[in-house]
């Protein structure tokens, strides 16, 4: 919260009948992720009133991913349930994991909210309360269509709806204990010096580790016939959370057999031991964390000697050809150095980029030694030219966004030299090194057929257009708009549209390769990029700069 927020602090201890603390600091939170925490641009009649108001459009495109539900009517109640459960991982892992360093650790909160008489359990909770609702609105739109669905299967009873009900509601307090629990043995194992860069790889590893049981545990579990169940041939089973609340799903609704009850408890046992471990025995260490973040230390002269290293690389070629602007120059060195050093942008840009990194090698292990068609390939290519998309999106939040302001009162004719600067940092840092990583992983999975390799070239040619998209109507400043956590709600969205519009134009890229008519459909796109990129660089060139309010 910072000096501008619009948004006055109650009385945490009211005398009288008022609300208890928890409440008031639930009703605090869930109004500054619904608002935001800066008056710039706020409007009290056009603000949200509920989570659902706030994020309808994003809850709308889950009700729709919600509906590929019905493909598996024709299952059974465990093997609906565990599509269901996976990729509600998925999509609450990602947005808890997006959400959690900005909501549960906010320097500036921290400045207000420790000099009153708040226990770090009550302030731990509110904030807690406050992502499971939000979660539970997201697995409740997604999950819309198969809370019904359930009940037609072969095996489905009247009572699906209420067991679902109750294992998402289980499942979403297990992925947010998780990932607070992660965070709360690093303030406990590493200390003050570590916590920053361990909270960026915690957010990573759960981002990853989401999409893994939301994309391959279904796919394994389905193509193992007579393994679908929960036994001794497939012990592995007990291993996976989303086999958990769908065998609770099973025991309730479904075949009630006794493996399904085995891991309806393992997966209550294990939420309530997260639960009781992170919100009980580590609740201290949150203070503890608080208070450290807040303390100010001396930068390594490590880091300094890293920012003289970037200094003297963009003076020289190929980097000095590429940024002969000044103002481009100088918005792409800010922007690498956020990259580096920043903490707010690591825990939002990293954990949001991880699951790019992993959705292209699941389709090139998947496609592997099977008929290798190409398709992975293709896949990895498109996918990763979407990633500046994502990274410039991410990058105009910051909660240094007032110093922004200075870029308007320098003598600029617009925003472009800064977009292009931080575009241009993106393409280096971030999108260079994993074109490099999966066209190396290609070429090691595809050495007896190297000409399968042109299938990379599709994705190539388009990366320069989908770069310059974000910067359109100057909308592309980086570091420029506050932080808001409702944004990180719609990650989970974007990356399932992001990932149907690369499947469509690898498919088109496919059928092409495989017709014939590859060298054809390759020069038409280059046409075709060339004249969308000449049309987009005069575009920006021209363009204001945004309104502030």
């Amino acid at each position: 919260m910072s000096e501008t927020t619009p948004i006055p602090i109650p009385p945490l201890l009211p005398e009288g009948n008022a609300a208890a603390p928890e409440k008031v600091l639930r009703k605090l939170f869930l109004t500054l992720f619904l608002r935001g925490r800066s008056s710039r641009g706020l409007q009290k009649t056009g603000a949200p009133t509920s989570v659902g108001k706030k994020l309808r459009v994003v809850l709308i495109l889950y009700g729709l991913f919600g509906l590929l539900a019905l493909i598996f009517v024709h299952q059974s109640v465990f093997a609906m349930s565990v599509y269901l459960h996976g990729m509600s991982l998925m999509f609450l892992g990602m947005f808890v994991a997006s959400s959690a360093g900005e909501v549960l650790f906010n320097k500036e909160e921290a400045d207000i909210l420790l000099h009153r008489p708040v226990t770090p359990k009550e302030l731990l909770w509110a904030k807690i309360r406050v992502l499971v609702e939000v979660s539970l609105w997201i697995a409740g739109a997604f999950n819309l269509v198969g809370f019904f669905a359930g009940m037609f299967t072969p095996d489905g009873s009247w009572l699906f709806p209420l067991a679902h009900i109750l294992s998402t509601t289980l499942q979403a307090l297990f992925c947010t204990a998780c990932v607070v629990l992660a965070y709360q043995l690093c303030l406990r194992w590493f200390g003050r010096e570590k916590l920053e860069g361990l909270m960026t790889s915690a957010q990573v590893v759960v981002s990853i580790a989401a999409v893994l049981g939301g994309q391959i545990v279904p796919r394994v579990m389905f193509r193992m016939e007579g393994m679908v169940q929960f036994s001794v041939k497939s012990w592995w089973i007990g291993l996976l959370p989303p086999a958990w609340f769908a065998g609770l799903d099973d025991t309730v609704a479904g075949a009630r057999s006794g493996s399904s009850a085995v891991l309806a408890a393992i997966g209550v046992a294990a939420t309530a031991l997260v639960l009781w471990a992170a919100f009980g025995k580590l609740a201290e260490d949150y203070e503890v964390g608080l208070q450290k973040l807040g303390e100010t230390t001396s930068r390594p002269k490590t880091q300094r000697a890293g920012r003289r290293f970037l200094d003297r690389l963009v003076s020289l070629p190929p980097l000095s050809w590429w940024l002969r602007n000044p103002v481009e120059r100088a918005s792409f060195l800010l922007t690498a150095a956020y990259l580096v050093r920043d903490r707010d942008v690591k825990l939002r840009l990293y954990p949001g980029l991880a699951p790019m990194m992993v959705m292209p090698v699941i389709f090139l292990i998947q496609e592997h030694g099977r008929h290798d068609s190409g398709f992975g390939v293709a896949f990895a290519a498109s996918y990763v030219g979407l990633v500046p998309m994502l990274a410039m999106s991410i990058l105009q939040f910051s909660q240094q966004w007032q110093a922004a302001d200075v870029f308007r009162m320098t003598p600029l004719p617009g925003p472009t030299p800064l977009c292009h600067g931080a575009r241009r940092a993106v393409l280096l840092f971030l999108t260079f090194p994993l074109l490099v990583v999966f066209g190396l992983a290609a070429w090691l999975l595809h050495r007896d057929d190297p000409h399968i390799l042109l299938l990379l070239l599709p994705g190539l040619v388009a990366l320069p257009v989908y770069s310059l998209i974000p910067g359109l109507r100057g909308q592309g400043v980086p570091f420029s708009r506050p932080t808001e956590e409702a944004k990180s709600a719609g990650r989970g969205a974007s990356m399932m549209l992001i990932m149907f519009i690369s499947m469509a134009l690898s498919g088109i890229a496919l059928w092409a390769y495989l017709t014939g008519w590859f060298k054809w459909y390759l020069t038409g796109e280059v046409v075709v990029a060339a004249i969308a990129y000449v049309a987009l660089r005069l575009s920006m060139a021209n363009a204001p700069w945004p309104a502030m309010e």
